[in-house]
């Protein structure tokens, strides 16, 4: 990497000056990155690109610098247009003075900053983190955001866009960033070993991937979608400071994308959360099929992620003037390269199926155990992906997950092709080499055994868990929902509780009691 900062620095002055933000203004905090110092007055924030080069962007002219400020205005008012106020220009006056204006008229433009307006700082995600302040319905909402940014995110289907050859090119970028490093914070040989078994993985679902991208799942996305990225604004998740500076870091697998946040909530000891996350968006958007494939992708996408955290972290620290701070990410770029290599290791598949009537709390059971299934250590990988089939029967009615569907959505023509689907999708997590959860009322005992056949056909081991209530406490449940994807009222659990349920084989727990108490006997039957 190269650094340079001519004239810089008298923007740098400009910007840490409280009047330049106008009236209220009293102090101004600064944030740096190893690419960027951001500058934040009472109401509104300028962001400076610094005059830096490295493989993957350059920052050294004044011209690349505006270039990138007005790309970056541009694509994060797709999905945050009333925080992203403009380009403004720092301007050197004919007397020698400095001012900021947006047209860049009245003297020698010296600098352009993006002009933003201020949120308040904690609700960025990252701050709802430490604070323990996210949740599952934030996770749900979150999910819903960027499901739909993604399905309106312009297709790419150039042959060097995404698919096998986009990412082999992120890869050597990632090798590249590593290598370039003078200090021995990271070792070198860790990251070699790194690059080579990605690459391995790659040659076996390059061509899923290039299916994927003629398949339109490779599209404009965000490229840097972490929590630090992400803020509740006028009350919903807003996705903001997406990449502008290389396209090949953001036309990218949908997938890919969102990966970079799962990883960031397994890093921060957030498994539930990112589960949480990964199940509602492949509930909205079928990544899970057979066609589509993405479970298969999802090791290398999200090791891929930690390496870029690592080499970023490894940059900041050799970059940042405060020492401490240095310290800190040399400390992340370690973990994040570990975690890195631990996601390139595959999980053991299994089924696990949970059924049960409506309010015995068999969702409940299938979201919660999903986290602690297929899970590593050092939080690398995803926990099982839970197929609901409340969430497909929405799905396959064209309906969102908290529709309430008419009579149709439930004739016995819609639940037998919910069914199959269910059924489809489950076999296809399988050979897709991930631990899958089956979440269905599994009233009937064919139902029952063809979801264990599926298992025994993959060769892998079958779990059956069937939830139990006093039909007092299940209508108790059903009735005081809210923004539950099932449908089910108290007449569907009346019509149910007079179901011929046949001999049942699996694994019955009572859930009367605690919830806790109830996931506690779940976990002792599937947790080895």
């Amino acid at each position: 990497m190269s650094f340079a900062s001519e004239g810089q620095e008298d923007a740098i002055r400009l910007l840490s000056y409280p009047a330049t933000f106008g009236a209220g203004t009293e102090q101004v905090e600064r944030v740096e990155t190893h690419v960027s110092l951001v500058f934040l007055g009472r109401d509104r924030v300028f962001k400076l690109k610094r005059a830096v080069v490295f493989p993957y962007l350059d920052f050294s002219t004044l011209e690349n610098r505006r270039l990138a400020c007005e790309a970056e205005v541009r694509i994060n008012r797709r999905t945050a247009p009333d925080i992203y106020r403009g380009v403004a220009a720092i301007v050197r006056k004919p007397d020698g003075t400095l001012s900021l204006n947006a047209d860049g008229t009245g003297g020698e433009v010296i600098e352009w900053v993006v002009d933003m307006v201020r949120f308040d700082q904690d609700t960025l995600f990252d701050r709802l983190a430490q604070g323990e302040k996210l949740d599952r319905r934030l996770m749900e909402d979150l999910a819903d955001t960027i499901a739909d940014f993604h399905g309106q995110a312009e297709i790419r289907k150039a042959s060097d866009a995404g698919g096998r050859n986009g990412i082999g090119m992120i890869l050597k970028s990632n090798d590249a960033c590593f290598a370039q490093s003078t200090s021995n914070i990271l070792d070198r040989g860790e990251s070699k070993a790194l690059t080579r078994q990605s690459l391995e993985l790659l040659d076996t679902i390059g061509p899923l991937l290039d299916r994927r991208r003629e398949a339109g799942r490779v599209r404009l996305c965000h490229g840097d979608l972490h929590l630090r990225n992400i803020c509740l604004f006028a009350g919903k998740p807003t996705l903001f400071d997406a990449i502008e500076f290389n396209d090949a870091f953001t036309t990218i697998d949908v997938l890919y994308d969102l990966a970079f946040l799962l990883m960031d909530l397994n890093h921060r000891g957030l498994g539930r959360l990112s589960s949480i996350l990964f199940n509602r968006y492949f509930d909205l958007t079928g990544e899970g099929s057979e066609d589509l494939g993405g479970l298969k992708a999802m090791r290398l996408f999200v090791s891929m992620r930690a390496a870029i955290r690592a080499h970023v972290d490894m940059a900041q620290a050799e970059i940042l003037s405060d020492r401490g701070q240095a310290e800190r990410r040399a400390g992340e770029a370690a973990e994040y390269l570990k975690m890195a290599g631990d996601a390139l290791t595959p999980p053991v598949p299994r089924l696990i199926a949970v059924g049960g009537l409506s309010g015995s709390g068999k969702s409940r059971m299938a979201r919660e155990l999903a986290p602690h299934i297929g899970t590593m250590p050092s939080g690398a990988m995803l926990g099982a992906r839970v197929v609901r089939s409340d969430s497909t029967r929405k799905r396959l009615a064209g309906a969102a997950l908290t529709d309430r569907l008419g009579p149709d959505g439930y004739s016995a023509d819609m639940t037998e092709r919910t069914y199959r689907a269910v059924f489809e999708e489950v076999a296809a997590g399988l050979r897709a080499g991930v631990p899958v959860i089956a979440d269905a009322v599994f009233a009937r005992p064919d139902q029952r055994r063809e979801v264990a056949e599926i298992a025994r056909a993959q060769g892998v081991s079958f779990t059956g868990l069937w939830l139990k209530a006093t039909p007092e406490v299940m209508a108790d449940r059903v009735t005081k929902r809210k923004r539950n994807v099932s449908d089910a009222d108290a007449g569907v659990l009346q019509s149910q509780l007079d179901y011929d349920l046949g001999e049942m084989e699996w694994q019955t727990i009572d859930s009367s009691g605690s919830r806790e108490d109830t996931l506690k006997a779940g976990l002792e039957v599937v947790i080895d």
